[in-house]
Order: structure tokens, then C-alpha cells, then sequence
């Protein structure tokens, strides 16, 4: 029965320090950006240009 004490008390540290891990991200401003990832896969991708080759011409 003391086991089960001994692991209550380790998953409320645990997820006591994951709580604080967690408001100091959101203070941090990591999850400031609600727009963009909604939006993001409306946006075409960039062509790649193909590569031109020059060649130099000699006389």
C-alpha cells in the first residue's frame, strides 16, 4: 500500500512540473501565432526556377 503513496506523490510532482513548464511557454509568447498555421496551407508553395545554363560564347 505505501507503493501506491510513493507513486502518487512522483505522478503530482511530475505533473506539477509539466504545469509550469507549460505557463512558462505560454508567457514566453510561444503560442502567440493563431493565425498563420490555420491559414498556411492555403498558400501556393514557391516555384523553383530551373536553372539556366549560359553558356559563354568565344571568338
Amino acid at each position: 500500500m505505501s507503493v501506491i503513496y510513493v507513486l502518487l506523490a512522483i505522478s503530482i510532482v511530475i505533473a506539477v512540473l509539466f504545469f509550469i513548464a507549460f505557463i512558462r511557454a505560454v508567457k514566453s509568447g510561444q503560442y502567440d501565432d493563431d493565425y498563420t498555421p490555420s491559414v498556411r496551407m492555403l498558400f501556393d508553395d514557391e516555384l523553383v526556377k530551373p536553372k539556366t545554363n549560359k553558356t559563354i560564347k568565344k571568338n
